[in-house]
């Protein structure tokens, strides 16, 4: 039943989207908490932000205000979004693997924002959820950097650590996007604040809003 429900809000959405006026029905987006130690509350003005720009912006209407929902919770399914960051360790259950699991097969989108050490954790959290899926690099040309907002060199470099290229991955599951990681980036600090990471400028954080807003907007038509 609540797979059901989510794929009825999930169509209703995206063809609400698809009009120019994008006027849609009230959500809430999600940032995601899991155990393990990592620090899942990073970022704390970054979903928020986002979404004031999105509203302003693209014509979304959600509410103004995060939530915050846990890996295993059934309140899972009330979310079309959810973002999940940190830099350290990542642990999912394997109640909380199938949960999720049921989330993204059932429409639900997670992006994934590594804020510099989550790599090698969330890799192997996510095999646990996709046993049968691996992340792949998306192409520059592919319509995630093609929304709103033009992308041509693909993610925008946020802030830099070990002089690596931001790189955008994805699992795919029948052809849909259902999770998408941004790598080397830095995407969700971009996001911030303005003025919470001394030496960044007005440019790059509108260029990091720009494309979660990207994000959101594939995410819902896709």
């Amino acid at each position: 039943m609540r797979k059901s429900v989510l794929l009825f809000i999930f169509i209703l959405t995206g063809l609400s989207l698809l009009h120019s006026s994008y006027h849609i029905p009230t959500y809430k987006l999600a940032k995601l908490k899991y155990s393990g130690g990592g620090d899942w509350y990073a970022n704390r003005s970054a979903l928020p932000n986002l979404i004031g720009f999105c509203n302003k912006n693209i014509g979304t209407n959600f509410s103004t205000e995060e939530a915050i929902v846990e890996v295993g919770s059934p309140e899972l399914f009330n979310y079309p979004f959810v973002y999940l960051t940190g830099h350290g360790n990542v642990q999912f259950s394997r109640t909380e693997a199938e949960n999720l699991r049921r989330y993204l097969v059932g429409g639900g989108f997670l992006h994934i924002d590594d804020n510099y050490g989550l790599d090698k954790f969330i890799r192997r959290e996510m095999k646990n959820v996709f046993p049968e899926l691996s992340f792949q690099e998306l192409s520059l040309t592919h319509p995630i950097y093609n929304q709103y907002y033009k992308f041509p060199k693909g993610l925008p470099k946020v802030h830099e650590h070990d002089g690596k290229r931001p790189q955008g991955f994805a699992l795919i599951w029948e052809g849909r996007v259902i999770c998408f990681y941004t790598y080397e980036c830095d995407l969700g600090n971009g996001w911030e604040d303005a003025g919470t990471y001394a030496g960044d400028s007005p440019e790059k954080r509108i260029e990091a809003l720009k494309m979660g807003a990207n994000l959101i907007q594939y995410s819902f038509t896709q």
